[in-house]
């Protein structure tokens, strides 16, 4: 697999790319193309949140679990899509959630790439779904990649923002080393949970408090 991912990144990874776990990732991606399976994002983008948003430039971090497994809707950004697709019903939470907080107006795009060029890094703890089928890559090996991102960015930067929605993001906060760091912990944006702390966290807001307390530029969260 052609891994086109930002210089900083392949230097802080390279390790990770070198183990056996991430060798089985790609060799079974390799087998589930042979056999015709249609797996998203397309090749190209699975490295898309690490392409947009380079190590040195992390600010923020938001962790979605499982990337869109619908026809045109994941391009390698959590929770994002391109535009000219509808919004995911998350989506549409998270929006609802910018313009009660900030008083941000709906969005037309659910295209997330102006937040990710800012420093806000749209991770997906699995970085491929197969097609129609939700969580079909999440035992693959993503989840030993993924938490190994998280950890080096807890260990080799400082003041990042970390945006845990729901109860899967928040398991991952033993990776984050909260002496360090800010972590902002919320409901999951989902229709089936939003109502339960999700909607009034203000986390937009209050993310922008701590960037500008620590002397970074605030997020303009407009898309």
């Amino acid at each position: 697999m052609d891994v086109k991912i930002d210089t900083g990144w392949k230097e802080v990874l390279q390790s990770e790319f070198c183990k056996s776990y991430f060798t089985e990732i790609v060799n079974f991606l390799k087998v589930e193309k042979a056999q015709g399976k249609i797996i998203y994002p397309p090749g190209s983008l699975i490295f898309n949140a690490f392409n947009t948003t380079p190590f040195d430039k992390v600010k923020v971090v938001l962790l979605g679990q499982d990337p869109y497994h619908g026809l045109g809707q994941a391009h390698g950004l959590c929770f994002s899509v391109p535009d000219g697709i509808q919004f995911p019903p998350s989506l549409q939470n998270i929006y609802k959630e910018l313009h009660d907080d900030i008083g941000m107006p709906i969005p037309k795009s659910g295209n997330l790439t102006h937040w990710a060029q800012q420093g806000v890094f749209l991770l997906n703890a699995s970085l491929t779904v197969r097609a129609g089928d939700p969580m079909s890559h999440s035992k693959i090996g993503w989840a030993i990649f993924t938490d190994a991102v998280i950890q080096i960015i807890s260990s080799q930067k400082r003041n990042v923002v970390f945006l845990l929605w729901g109860r899967f993001a928040q398991e991952k906060q033993i990776l984050i080393d909260a002496n360090k760091h800010h972590i902002l912990k919320a409901a999951h944006p989902s229709p089936l949970s939003a109502s339960n702390g999700f909607f009034g966290c203000r986390h937009f807001s209050k993310t922008n408090n701590f960037l500008v307390k620590d002397g970074l530029d605030p997020i303009d969260w407009s898309v």
